[in-house]
């Protein structure tokens, strides 16, 4: 029913290189910078992006959207612009969450608009349709999605990507995914999505932390016939060069994925802090240590204190301009974090813990049941379980998944 290609290292390409292209390359191999921590990287995987010899002769004479924002660039220039100067036909660009470019806080709606810089048409996934209409993509022949993931289930670019991928099977467009690392790629932890509890920020039947890239992923989606979609699929994998899983955290990643995943630290603590995002406990959104601290105004037994604001990247954040007590993780050794390989929980139970008001400890929307993908988590809190007791309720679908993973990995 589909088509998959996954392009290998050694594919021969027989369209003659370009000057632009030979530079462009040369550009990427020699700047891969990481202005995060303010050092140079010499052992970075090859991006997907980066291997125009082996998907650019694919979009001669095409029409192209792509689905991008801030973090798709090839060494110092947006793969927007490089495309642009090969001579690609590129017609619009989808944003996803955060925007084009990757400036918008999180759950603010995105309008469409213009880019000022290309002048090209861009169309938002996060605004009145997560998933391109059928207008959208009738001028178009191949859609092409490069953007930095972090990892887990629900963060939304994989939604997006499971959208996009499932407009192009209804209408029959190429779609080409540059792959790119996965910070959390080396372990997969958590519970199964409950299919009672899909939303945007959970939408396939797989764990919190999935431990796959986006390439693995789209291969996983179309194997597994997760797409609505009953019309065949041709999907391209351009994958990363020397990456494996394992060293997924001792890479740097360039460009921070979204406004307040500004650190190397916080992209391996998002996993394990997100579920506090369902909770009245604040993760440091407003403040210069979000998804490194966490807190509330009445866990006043906690002695490290912060106080939320509202500024760009976060836009009214919870318990706004109210002192939190609570504990700061931003020195916490990295190398401990990532040798644990799962979700550590033991932030959260020691906040329901010290929680004075447990009647409220959780947002009256239940919006933790959509994060954890089921409402099993809330009840088993609620009654007192401990964490090694919710853990035992993921093991059996942990085992299954596995079993499901390893027929969609790319990389060793």
């Amino acid at each position: 029913m589909f088509r998959c290609k996954t392009f290998p290292s050694n594919q021969k390409n027989y369209m003659k290189y370009s000057f632009t292209t030979i530079f462009f390359s040369f550009v990427f191999y020699c700047t891969i910078a990481n202005p995060i921590h303010n050092q140079y990287i010499t052992t970075q995987p090859t991006i997907g992006a980066a291997q125009f010899n082996i998907y650019l002769s694919k979009l001669k004479n095409k029409k192209v959207a792509l689905v991008v924002n801030h973090t798709s660039m090839v060494g110092k220039t947006h793969l927007v612009d490089t495309l642009l100067s090969l001579g690609v036909q590129i017609q619009k660009i989808f944003a996803p969450e955060h925007g084009f470019r990757g400036s918008v806080a999180d759950g603010e709606t995105i309008n469409d608009g213009i880019d000022h810089k290309t002048k090209l048409p861009i169309i938002s996934l996060y605004g009145n349709n997560k998933k391109p209409t059928e207008a959208q993509l009738s001028d178009i022949d191949v859609v092409i999605l490069d953007i930095q993931d972090v990892g887990c289930r629900f963060y939304t670019y994989l939604s997006t990507m499971f959208l996009v991928m499932d407009a192009c099977s209804d209408q029959e467009k190429t779609f080409v995914l540059l792959d790119r690392p996965n910070p959390n790629g080396h372990y997969f932890d958590g519970p199964i999505l409950d299919k009672k509890f899909e939303s945007f920020v959970g939408m396939l039947q797989i764990p919190a932390v999935h431990g796959l890239t986006l390439g693995e992923m789209a291969k996983m989606i179309v194997g597994e016939k997760w797409l609505q979609s009953q019309k065949k699929l041709d999907l391209q994998v351009v994958k990363c060069l020397n990456y494996n899983h394992e060293d997924s955290p001792n890479y740097d990643y360039p460009i921070a994925p979204s406004p307040n995943l500004q650190t190397k630290l916080s992209l391996l603590l998002y996993p394990s802090l997100c579920f506090f995002e369902g909770t009245e406990i604040s993760i440091g959104r407003g403040t210069d240590k979000p998804f490194m601290v966490y807190g509330n105004p009445l866990l006043t037994k906690m002695s490290y204190t912060f106080t939320p604001k509202s500024i760009p990247s976060s836009v009214n954040p919870p318990q706004k301009d109210k002192k939190c007590f609570g504990k700061d993780l931003s020195n916490s050794d990295i190398k401990m974090i990532a040798k644990e390989k799962k979700m550590n929980l033991s932030h959260f139970f020691e906040a329901y813990s010290s929680y004075p008001d447990k009647k409220h400890f959780f947002l009256s929307t239940n919006y933790i049941d959509k994060l954890y993908g089921s409402d099993n988590f809330r009840k088993m809190v609620i009654q007192g379980k401990t964490e090694k007791a919710i853990r035992a309720t993921w093991e059996q679908d942990l085992k299954k998944y596995k079993t499901i993973r390893s027929k969609y990995l790319i990389y060793p």
